[in-house]
């Protein structure tokens, strides 16, 4: 999964580098220039209600994703002052400015707590939250922020498992947004992967009871239902002047 999207200079976080650091509240300019960022399954039924959610990813590893943007460079889910302006704000964008790097292999992986330092949110002014205190002790808001990545990092792990579901099934197919802008230039919107209905209904009745039982085949509805949210960014683009659109199979014609 894409884990530096908008972080610039990440160092792991120690008492002999960040005992006089702080972290004040901040908007969320740092996510202006992203069209899309990962999501964890836990995350999908809140995100569905307004965002769109697809899959990308290789051969090696696919993940979910919310669009945020028709652009590569523009996140509309951003305005102008740095308001995130939906309700529900991806736990990817959450965590900045800490994210934890990984070391080892997959037997034997290692996570190590970082802050990117180049963040507006990073001071040595005392404003905000002190990472450790005057004896150099974890305060609770590191100790708070280390948890919800520990958490967030067993929810990348089950969101794997299930996107490898979706892949040994091979229910995944490339699609594509086609629209036209007002002034009547074709667009598309690419490179993402959505679940097949109709494979999904030709499972056999034992792999439909199984993903049933792991609660996967209520996330796979809710993947497919967030698609008609693709209508949003579009207005989050073009205001009510926004054409009418659906993702599509590559193949089909524009």
């Amino acid at each position: 999964m894409t884990q530096m999207l908008f972080y610039e200079n990440v160092a792991a976080v120690s008492p002999q580098r960040h005992g006089d650091l702080s972290i004040q509240p901040i908007d969320y300019s740092f996510a202006a220039n992203v069209n899309s960022v990962p999501l964890t399954a836990v995350e999908m039924p809140a995100a569905a209600s307004e965002h769109t959610i697809v899959f990308a990813g290789n051969d090696a590893a696919v993940a979910p994703f919310v669009i945020l943007g028709l652009d590569g460079k523009r996140n509309e889910y951003v305005d102008e002052n740095g308001k995130w302006t939906a309700d529900y704000v991806p736990a990817f964008v959450r965590r900045y400015p800490f994210v934890f790097s990984q070391s080892g292999d997959e037997t034997n992986k290692t996570f190590t707590l970082c802050v990117d330092e180049n963040s507006k949110a990073c001071n040595r002014e005392g404003l905000g939250q002190r990472l450790f205190d005057d004896k150099g002790e974890r305060t609770d808001y590191l100790s708070r922020m280390l948890k919800f990545l520990e958490e967030y990092q067993a929810h990348i792990s089950r969101t794997q498992a299930y996107c490898n579901t979706l892949r040994e099934l091979e229910l995944l197919e490339p699609m594509q947004a086609n629209f036209t802008l007002p002034g009547g230039e074709a667009k598309s919107l690419g490179g993402f992967m959505v679940v097949n209905r109709q494979k999904l209904k030709d499972l056999p009745p034992e792999k439909l009871s199984e993903l049933a039982k792991s609660d996967q085949l209520e996330l796979t509805y809710i993947h497919l239902l967030s698609l008609n949210n693709f209508r949003r960014v579009l207005q989050k683009s073009f205001g009510q002047a926004a054409p009418e659109t659906k993702p599509e199979p590559e193949t089909a014609a524009p």
